[in-house]
């Protein structure tokens, strides 16, 4: 799908507040609001916006101890990859995973509540995984730049 600019502001306002009216959206971008609205039907429908979700304060439910682990499998074989992703999916300490190139085969986003959580954590539920064969962990120190948002 093509976007044109209208349709570029349109995702940037959506994606800084995505609770505001089409009214709203269409006073930002001089439009009517069905028109705002059709574009917005229009978005969707092409699976540009694909969800839309709260955000969570992780300082706020305790979890704001973020972990970055890199995994590496034992072997490398179909079945092995499909069953550490199925398994990965389960927990939910787990943020994101991606299969990556490198060293290591995938890269978790883990939120816990401290230091005691992460090894509780290692040790009962991802050293558990059986198709894991080495990881390497790394210990968000304080946050740069983080953003929800794809800019176009």
């Amino acid at each position: 799908m093509v976007l044109d600019e209208i349709d570029k502001k349109l995702l940037a306002l959506l994606q800084a507040d995505s609770k505001k009216t089409t009214k709203a959206y269409a006073m930002s971008l001089n439009l009517s609001t069905t028109a705002v609205y059709e574009r917005i039907r229009k978005l969707e429908r092409e699976g540009v916006i694909t969800d839309y979700v709260a955000l969570v304060d992780k300082k706020k439910i305790n979890r704001d101890f973020t972990i970055l682990c890199q995994v590496r499998l034992s072997q490398h074989t179909k079945d092995n990859i499909l069953r550490f992703e199925r398994q990965v999916q389960q927990l939910n300490e787990v943020s994101e995973c991606n299969h990556v190139s490198g060293d290591y085969d995938y890269m978790l986003t883990i939120h816990v509540s401290d230091m005691t959580a992460y090894r509780e954590f290692m040790i009962n539920k991802l050293t558990a995984i059986d198709q894991i064969g080495s990881t390497q962990s790394s210990f968000v120190i304080n946050p740069v730049k983080k953003s929800t948002a794809i800019f176009i």
